[in-house]
């Protein structure tokens, strides 16, 4: 049986097209909102969470967590298994792109109009100018989000799909008649090599999500069932990671060989691995520059996952879009100051450590900062290893505390 997979632009009927198709196919449409609750459903986390990492911006903190790209291998997954089971499946959503390529049992569209048609859509339906405009750009900024994440792309980019309509003046009936006299015409038939393919994505999502989960992030790809990492051949640790990766994924089911591809670079280099039980989310807050970068950098030496901003405006935007774990704060900055950035950070996140680092502080400061809740109150220059010791004491203070709430939960 074959499938079709839709990635359509807002405003451009995709209501319409994917209900025709549905009554023509005989199946139930699979959308985001399935996949992610499919994902939360087999493997856990907060639905809103998942959500944002399906079609939210990246976090700030990402390249500490590896939220994202686990995330990816969790719905690369759940569609792979989905796909194997018989019948036709509609996808409908930004999830389309997630499929593998190499699956030409499924049809991949896009449906896609020029911005102004699709303003001009909105107000027709209803939407202001204003309302209408929003939500395109809304919509873009997520589908660009994802497809530059996963493949340096732009949404709308034709290499992406196999087929692509621009919708012009057609309706959605119209749109999905050439949808399904393509899908009938082309040869998107279950073979033997198509659900190899379907197997190769299912492996490489389980790969990569063992990688992940144990702190790596390699690029990972899978053809008959072979899989290759990719590894810089510069490292001075190679091949004592080459064996530790070989011990960690040889065990998963379906691995008929494992090769390593190791790619040449210039300069010889550590390779770094996340450890997930430090402290991964920490907002680093203070005017001056160079201590934030130098702190900053001796603090990711030792595995605490630290993002720069450089005034109480950024600190607070952050809060309340990506919020940190642990926030280590400077009192005296252009703008807001910090006692009053601690104050907003525990109206808005009261969960948020907050730990205060000033040069500039007073016993009345001090006082003042730890009626308002701050974790702890430290002066500058600060000693890094008193620092980092307090940064992990606050992290694992949430934890305990998270762990606390699951138990009373159950």
């Amino acid at each position: 049986m074959s499938s079709i997979a839709i990635f359509q632009c807002c405003l451009t009927g995709g209501a319409g097209t994917v209900g025709e198709l549905s009554s023509r196919l005989k199946v139930r449409p699979y959308t985001d909102k399935d996949l992610v609750e499919e994902a939360v459903r087999k493997y856990g986390g907060d639905p809103a969470k998942v959500q944002k990492l399906l079609a939210g911006k990246v976090s700030v903190f990402n390249k500490f967590t590896l939220d994202k790209e686990k995330a990816m291998a969790i719905f690369r997954s759940i569609l792979a298994s989905k796909l194997e089971a018989p019948g036709n499946h509609l996808f409908f959503g930004l999830h389309p792109v997630l499929i593998s390529q190499d699956i030409k049992e499924v049809l991949k569209v896009l449906v896609v109009d020029s911005k102004e048609s699709r303003i001009q859509r909105g107000i027709k339906e209803g939407l202001s100018e204003k309302q209408s405009k929003e939500k395109v750009r809304v919509h873009d900024v997520k589908a660009v989000t994802l497809t530059d994440f996963l493949f340096k792309k732009d949404a709308y980019d034709a290499s992406l799909f196999d087929l692509v309509i621009p919708l012009e003046n057609c309706n959605h009936l119209e749109i999905s008649e050439e949808i399904m006299k393509y899908f009938q015409s082309s040869s998107l038939l279950r073979t033997k090599q198509s659900q190899q393919a379907i197997a190769d994505m299912k492996l490489e999502a389980a790969v990569s999500l063992k990688l992940l989960n144990n702190g790596h992030n390699l690029r990972v790809s899978v053809h008959d069932g072979e899989v290759t990492i990719t590894v810089s051949n510069s490292l001075f640790n190679l091949k004592k990671l080459e064996d530790d990766l070989r011990q960690l994924v040889q065990p998963i089911d379906g691995i008929l060989e494992l090769h390593f591809d190791e790619i040449k670079t210039h300069e010889a280099n550590i390779y770094r691995q996340q450890k997930f039980e430090l402290p991964s989310r920490v907002l680093f807050v203070d005017d001056e520059k160079d201590f934030v970068h130098t702190v900053s950098e001796r603090l990711i030496n030792r595995n605490v996952g630290t993002f720069p901003v450089y005034d109480g405006e950024m600190a607070l935007d952050i809060v309340e879009n990506d919020p940190p774990d642990v926030m280590v704060l400077d009192l005296k900055m252009p703008g807001i100051h910090g006692t009053e950035v601690l104050k907003k950070v525990k109206q808005i996140k009261p969960d948020i450590e907050v730990i205060i680092l000033t040069g500039h502080g007073s016993i009345k400061d001090e006082q003042l900062c730890m009626e308002l809740g701050a974790f702890a109150y430290l002066t500058k220059p600060i000693d890094i290893e008193l620092l980092t010791e307090t940064i992990r004491a606050a992290n694992q203070k949430i934890q305990t505390e998270n762990e606390s709430d699951q138990i009373m939960a159950a």
